[in-house]
């Protein structure tokens, strides 16, 4: 959900060396592109735009193509929103895993306030609309079924201890699962 804190795992995951894909970079650039300005208003419908013409899968399948030409063993991909995603993503990529990063509402409410980017909300009730519009697509269920949960309610040196912990899990879990199948 917007603020639970992506932007800082983002960050936290780059120091690994791992690239990462950010699907709200499909919003912002297709919004650009029909000449609105970056508005929270703007980019919800920009985002619920795209998926009613080219399918709920229809951001993965835009980044699909710039993961593959990044040509990594493991990319990160920022900004998941739907299980149509999902799927899509593990199509092409049959080892893909979700990390889900979870805070309260109180939480993330603050963080977006103190951030102040053009698409967040600048009160209460337009935070609460956005959330709405987010679970609409099913972010929800992208969140109760991912492979990994990070909650983020603490400190920055806790999530990047989190982050570790749960890259660590990841390879040990992949490594493991070759074994199996070998």
């Amino acid at each position: 959900m917007p603020g639970a804190g992506k932007d800082t795992v983002r960050d936290i995951v780059r120091k690994y060396g791992f690239p990462v894909i950010v699907m709200g970079d499909e919003v912002r650039a297709e919004a650009a592109r029909r000449n609105l300005e970056p508005t929270p208003e703007n980019l919800g419908k920009v985002m619920l735009q795209i998926r009613a013409e080219e399918g709920p899968e229809a951001l993965a399948k835009r980044c699909i193509p710039k993961i593959k030409a990044l040509n990594a063993k493991v990319v990160i991909v920022d900004g998941l929103r739907s299980p149509h995603e999902v799927r899509e993503f593990r199509k092409e990529f049959p080892n893909f895993k979700v990390i889900a990063i979870h805070a309260s509402p109180k939480t993330r409410f603050k963080r977006l306030l103190r951030r102040g980017r053009s698409d967040d909300p600048k009160d209460w009730e337009a935070f609460y609309t956005r959330d709405q519009r987010e679970l609409s697509v099913g972010i929800g269920e992208v969140i109760a079924t991912a492979d990994y949960m990070i909650v983020n309610e603490g400190s920055i040196e806790r999530l990047k201890r989190e982050i570790k912990r749960v890259i660590e899990k990841v390879i040990s879990d992949e490594q493991n699962n070759k074994q199996c199948r070998s």
